[in-house]
């Protein structure tokens, strides 16, 4: 415990610039990206080659699709899924964003205190999501894999799941959006520290992503549950969402500019010189 205490007591006093964090954030988004094609080019060699781990998916869906899991409630997790639902909550997110990205900069010093390009971040939001059909439907068509027995005699093509990379890139989308939001505000940490007020947005951000795994993880079980999908196909679709994610992050931490809070921070750090008073 010492040890863990002292190399973050070290990484706060020798914090890198922020040049130095931005190019390890990009090298941490591309690895993450490039595990998920990694995994997304694995499972996809097993469906296609019609592999032991098809098999073992094929009997795990079959499982679940008679667990004891309430059909009602599975169809509801099922439909968060859809299109229909996953875009306007997105929309109202990336809307939400760019009011936000747009008032700090018009509250920032002289009005230049803001991002460099406030309609970024929400605008990658939605060509992420569209995105998603572009990737999944070609895989569809060639693969060509059936689904489960529920849905025989529909239509070819289950893998992977249109479904699940909707729900985990649409609803990822929204809780990056909303963690981007806190990084804008990180500036005013310790002013709110020095008041006695507790960072509640500190505990926002982790419930917000721990929401968002629960969420899409019940996406897929409904999915599976219901017989719509086999759960190598609900896999599938994050693998794709773990790449168009991070991919998102790249952009926006390239070209999107600073957010409101940070931008202000900074400002600030410049105008406080030596014989500065308190603002």
């Amino acid at each position: 415990m010492s040890f863990v205490k002292g190399r973050l007591v070290g990484r706060a006093r020798h914090s890198p610039d922020p040049a130095s964090r931005g190019a390890w954030s990009a090298r941490r988004c591309g690895l993450v990206a490039l595990c998920s094609a990694l995994l997304f080019a694995l499972v996809t060699w097993q469906v296609a080659a019609h592999g032991a781990v098809r098999g073992l998916d094929e009997r795990l869906g079959r499982g679940v699709a008679a667990s004891a899991v309430p059909g009602p409630l599975a169809q509801f997790l099922a439909d968060l899924g859809d299109t229909t639902v996953a875009l306007p909550v997105l929309l109202v997110a990336a809307g939400w964003e760019l009011w936000r990205l747009r008032r700090g900069a018009g509250n920032g010093p002289g009005g230049s205190g803001g991002p460099v390009r406030a309609w970024l971040p929400p605008v990658a939001a939605l060509g992420a999501l569209a995105a998603v059909p572009a990737l999944v439907v070609p895989f569809k068509v060639w693969l060509d894999r059936p689904g489960p027995p529920r849905m025989a005699g529909s239509h070819e093509g289950f893998y992977p799941s249109g479904h699940g990379a909707t729900a985990a890139v649409a609803y990822g989308l929204v809780a990056l959006l909303l963690i981007r939001a806190y990084a804008g505000r990180r500036g005013d940490r310790a002013a709110r520290r020095r008041s006695g007020r507790r960072d509640v947005a500190a505990l926002a951000v982790r419930l917000v992503a721990v929401a968002t795994g629960l969420l899409n993880a019940g996406v897929g079980l409904g999915l599976v549950r219901q017989g719509y999908h086999w759960p190598l196909d609900v896999f599938g679709g994050w693998c794709l969402a773990g790449v168009l994610l991070p991919l998102w992050c790249v952009v926006c931490d390239r070209w999107g500019g600073r957010t409101g809070g940070q931008a202000g921070s900074r400002t600030s750090g410049r105008d406080t010189g030596p014989g500065a008073g308190p603002g």
